[in-house]
């Protein structure tokens, strides 16, 4: 019996040591983009993952470092990451690999709290994580030290602005390490660089960011079966959230907005306190995440089921504002070219605001961005080019009439212009209430 015991024990460690934390992408895609950077840098890049004390709160939950997860696809704390260039220094020949995969070694103990881990020693640590050389993390120092006497230049990620970043200081802490470690070496910031790549998908990337797109429409058409006066905001918010995981999301792509009357005028409205009333326009900006890819997409529905007069005609010049932009979408167009398309569609519209002003000064934001990894993506800045994945989401807040509309999608830039990909969610009044409708009949 001890010994059956024993052996049971013994299958189940075996098959948590294999179980993959989360869908990724093939390992091969990881490699791809390794290579292409190789051959686009001119010295040595070192990254490094996140260390997995970020955040201190009990509800933390480790997600990598967006541009070291793009290259490597490990989602696991306290990796490095060293490549080194394709073209060979003057001042001698690189003897050693071309990629290395630090990461540290193995804490039993630990594993016991926060569940098993790959490891520098593990048989199947390159069949899992795509590397054919992985040493521990207390390597990686001679081999910087190498790297530096050769390049006499780093390339990392360097900390944005006058040495200064938001939240936690990655990139200041791993900057300082760099310059102690190897001392006099140059640092050079790689973000430019990989932000080019990220704003192109590839296939491989694009499979997980639709899946996360598809169960995000989901989520919205659930609620927009189930708007009525009298909900909580968070009623719909959590809906919405069982919706897009129950069919494989990993988390919320970031905090939901379901922000009713007056707060449909407020962007980044998270709190969800508020009680639907009839009358209402509610703005829903809810996104799932899946496999570490994010949708956005945003819908205004009237609580009722039916936009008032004044509503409708608020949603009808946002809704044409989006198709006049959408109809610009072509590669080499600017986002600010599009943004001015949007913001003169709405002040030509007959609609006005209450003193007869024009309704542009009320879009007081972007018109879109990048999705990927991260929910605000990211991106060189360049003109529109085939396989960027972007948002287009006009909007008008009027908050002296407790009035909010934005209507946002999401759209991949092709060849000769661009495919819908948030297509079969309703979009336009009529098709927003006929499903609102449907829903009714179907409680009732």
């Amino acid at each position: 019996m001890r010994v059956a015991g024993m052996l049971l024990v013994a299958l189940l460690v075996a098959v948590a040591v294999e179980a993959a934390p989360r869908q990724r992408e093939p390992n091969a895609s990881y490699a791809e983009r390794r290579a292409k950077l190789r051959a686009q840098i001119d010295a040595p890049l070192v990254l490094f993952g996140y260390t997995g004390r970020e955040n201190t709160s009990p509800s933390y939950i480790f997600s990598q470092e967006h541009n070291f997860y793009y290259l490597t696809g490990h989602n696991q704390e306290g990796a490095a990451l060293l490549l080194i260039p394709d073209k060979v220094p003057a001042t001698g020949a690189w003897e050693g690999p071309r990629e290395i995969l630090f990461m540290p070694a193995r804490n039993r103990q630990r594993e016991r709290w926060d569940g098993l881990r790959i490891g520098p020693a593990d048989a199947n640590a390159g069949e899992r994580t795509g590397f054919d050389v992985i040493r521990a993390s207390d390597a990686l120092k001679p081999e910087l030290e190498k790297a530096a006497r050769l390049w006499g230049e780093i390339y990392t990620l360097t900390p944005p602005g006058r040495g200064t970043e938001a939240g936690y200081p990655h990139t200041t802490n791993w900057s300082n390490w760099l310059r102690e470690n190897a001392p006099g070496v140059e640092l050079k910031d790689a973000r430019r660089t990989i932000a080019g790549m990220r704003q192109i998908k590839m296939a491989s990337e694009m499979e997980l960011l639709t899946k996360a797109i598809e169960l995000s429409m989901d989520a919205h058409l659930e609620a927009m079966r189930m708007m009525q006066p009298g909900l909580w905001e968070y009623e719909v918010a959590a809906r919405m959230e069982y919706i897009y995981k129950r069919g494989g999301c990993d988390r919320a792509g970031y905090s939901p907005i379901v922000g009713s009357g007056f707060f449909s005028t407020v962007l980044h409205y998270n709190t969800l306190e508020r009680r639907i009333e009839a009358g209402d326009v509610i703005v829903l900006d809810v996104g799932g995440e899946y496999a570490g890819y994010t949708a956005d997409i945003t819908r205004t529905l009237p609580a009722t089921g039916k936009f008032t007069a004044r509503q409708r005609e608020i949603y009808e010049v946002v809704l044409a504002a989006q198709n006049a932009a959408m109809a610009a979408i072509k590669p080499g167009v600017t986002m600010a070219e599009l943004t001015r398309i949007t913001r003169e569609t709405m002040d030509k519209a007959a609609a006005k605001d209450k003193d007869g002003n024009p309704l542009g000064r009320y879009f007081i934001h972007g018109l879109g961005h990048h999705i990927g990894l991260n929910v605000h993506d990211a991106s060189d800045g360049s003109a529109l080019t085939p396989g960027m994945v972007l948002t287009i989401e006009p909007g008008i807040y009027i908050p002296e009439e407790n009035l909010g509309v934005r209507i946002e999608d999401i759209v991949l830039i092709t060849a000769d212009g661009y495919k819908l990909l948030t297509a079969r969610l309703p979009r336009t009044v009529e098709d927003v209430e006929r499903t609102m409708a449907e829903a009714a009949r179907s409680r009732r």
